[in-house]
């Protein structure tokens, strides 16, 4: 069994079995990133390239290391060193792309739709490393996986999420996936940063992060997304810390063993407290290493040939 798509664009559409597809083949590619060389032969002689419209640090070297440990080759495209930031639309760039004879593109743009738009285009497959406030499926995925390895399942789990919901792609991603493996969804945070019919994609809307948090097995914190500040959409981040901020007492609401993660980057004392932030609970570093043995696995479905037997070998 492979991946229904050429293209990974999100996980709203996404079956199930696709997604527990992506986390089996991702058990064997953490344990290549384990090794102390971490190198195996599975995309030797094929091209990924890496398009960021939008400044990252994590995804973009999780790619790249996932793309490296499989042996592919890489090329990295920033939009403010490159022909973009001189006006180069996305479809030029993608004709680019295409002469380049790249096997396999991984795109963050700020517009919802953009990796849409780009896998019409080329032939190479494509990979949504974040559009827009749009979805943010390989963060989500690796959500998925990190709950599953520590929790065994999926299926029944209680999943708090509290923040900035409105800009968050990350948090439709997380909905889509964890509803989709049958683990119930609750949404906290300011009533200007919760999108109207957000509760349609399938989660609980509650007022309080209290009643969110109320024996969750997982609390995932948004980063308040400093830059959407001067909108006016909360008073103040002493205020957001005070009512929203995810510490110790109030991560004493979910259950004893609750996982707490983290998309990062986190901004420290205003939506998460340090002591929690990096306590026994938190799985926010083990987020980033899954982080390249998931962005491997999908690697390996689309451009390597197919399902997960013989992976690690």
């Amino acid at each position: 069994m492979g991946l229904g798509n050429k293209d990974v664009i999100g996980l709203r559409d996404v079956p199930a079995e696709e997604i527990r597809l992506i986390l089996d083949t991702a058990e064997p590619m953490k344990e290549i990133i384990q090794r102390q060389i971490k190198k195996v032969p599975i995309l030797r002689g094929r091209t990924v390239v890496t398009v960021f419209y939008e400044a990252s640090t994590r995804t973009r070297a999780s790619f790249e290391l996932a793309a490296k440990y499989l042996s592919a080759d890489t090329v990295g495209i920033a939009a403010a060193t490159s022909s973009i930031s001189k006006g180069e639309s996305l479809k030029d760039t993608a004709r680019t792309i295409a002469a380049m004879g790249a096997d396999l593109v991984v795109l963050r743009h700020p517009m919802a739709g953009a990796a849409e738009l780009l896998g019409k285009t080329v032939k190479a497959a494509v990979i949504n490393a974040g559009d827009g406030a749009h979805e943010h499926p390989t963060q989500a995925l690796l959500d998925l996986y990190t709950v599953r390895e520590k929790k065994g399942r999926l299926e029944g789990l209680k999943i708090a999420i509290i923040g900035d919901i409105l800009h968050s792609r990350v948090a439709r991603s997380d909905i889509w996936g964890f509803t989709r493996m049958g683990a119930e969804v609750r949404l906290a945070g300011p009533a200007t940063l919760m999108p109207p019919g957000i509760e349609k994609l399938g989660a609980v809307v509650c007022e309080t992060p209290e009643e969110a948090l109320a024996g969750a097995d997982v609390v995932i914190v948004l980063r308040i997304q400093l830059e959407r500040q001067q909108e006016g959409l909360f008073p103040g981040l002493r205020e957001y810390a005070n009512l929203f901020g995810i510490n110790r007492e109030r991560l004493k609401l979910a259950a004893r063993d609750a996982l707490l993660m983290h998309p990062g980057p986190l901004n420290r004392g205003i939506e998460i407290t340090t002591d929690i932030a990096d306590g026994l609970q938190s799985v926010i570093n083990e987020q980033v290493t899954n982080g390249v043995a998931v962005r491997m696995a999908l690697l390996y479905l689309l451009i390597g040939g197919g399902g997960a037997s013989g992976v690690a070998h």
